[in-house]
Parts: C-alpha cells; structure tokens; sequence
C-alpha cells in the first residue's frame, strides 16, 4: 500500500493499531480530527499526548481542524443518543477528504480498535465516505488488541481518558454517579 491515512481519535487507542500495521509493512501517517472532544482542556490534553506519541515513534502526524464545541454540538443536539453515527460520519468524512484530496491510496480509524464502539456504524460510515470520495477504506478489526495496547499505553506514561470525548459521553461516565446524587436529594 502506498500511503495509508488513519484518522486517530487518541495516542492510546493508536499503539496497537499502528504497531499491527507497522508488523503488516503499512506506514501510516495520523489524522487528527476529532471536534467531538470537550471541553477544551480535553481536546488539548490528548491532541498533545497524541503529537508526543507521534514524535516518539517517528510517525508522521497531521493536525487537521479545530475545537469545534459549537458545531458538534448543533449537530448532534436534536438527536443526542444518536450523536455517535454523527460523530463517525463527520470524522470519517473529513479523513476521507484530505486522503482523497492528498494523495493518500487509502483511509482507516483507530475507533475500530474500541471493543465500546460500535464497530459496524463505523464500517458502514468509513465505507460510505470512500466511496463519496473515491479513496479505500482499509478495513481492519482491531479490537483483539485493544486491552494489549491499552496496556502498553500504561507503560509508556500515555495520557488515558476517562470517555469517549463528546460532553454527553461524559455525562454517561457518570450516569450512576448522578443517580445515586438525585435519589440521596
């Protein structure tokens, strides 16, 4: 493969990823892009663990887009359980833009290394956006290794988020927590 563009939701979701296709002989260069992820101090923490990771493997890392509150948010507030098709729609389609747009042979994500994902969403997104720009989704079910490159996350002293990224998904890391507040009220 000639050059493989991965969009990359954080450093620690991508060690397995790209060490299994670095082992495949596949170079891939990170995307960056990910205005789901709130607040600010969030998206900046692991924009920033993700360019040392980069860094510190030789990979190469492109930063693309903003924090982007104020549109994920208008996007997703009349539908907000159904946020997450939106949300790899909207990442899958701007990887597979500048791919197209770059030169790039082909596209994949390190969202589908999540066993918490939902895995066919995402394929069925990333195949959509290949095919309305006309460059490959590489497909690979990464899940196998999530726990193992959680692990060598650890090690390596990576940044390690408690969420998904959006606002909402961290409301639901606390959905028990804020039960138990309101039956105590």
């Amino acid at each position: 493969m000639d050059k493989l563009l991965l969009h990359t939701c954080c450093a620690p979701c991508s060690v397995y990823c790209v060490d299994s296709l670095r082992a495949e002989g596949i170079e891939p260069a990170a995307f960056w892009f990910n205005p789901n992820i709130h607040p600010y101090q969030e998206y900046r923490a692991r924009r920033e663990a993700l360019r040392e990771y980069t860094a510190s493997i030789g990979q190469e890392l492109i930063l693309h887009g903003e924090y982007g509150l104020r549109p994920f948010v208008r996007a997703v507030a009349g539908d907000i359980e159904g946020r997450c098709g939106y949300c790899y729609a909207c990442r899958l389609e701007e990887t597979a833009r500048y791919a197209a747009d770059h030169g790039f042979a082909a596209f994949s994500t390190t969202l589908l290394v999540s066993p918490y994902q939902d895995h066919g969403a995402i394929t069925a997104a990333a195949q959509r956006m290949a095919d309305r720009y006309g460059v490959a989704f590489l497909y690979r079910d990464f899940r196998p290794g999530f726990r193992q490159g959680q692990a060598k996350a650890r090690e390596l002293g990576l940044y390690m988020q408690k969420y998904c990224g959006c606002v909402f998904s961290e409301e639901d890391r606390y959905a028990k927590q804020i039960a138990r507040d309101r039956e105590g009220a």
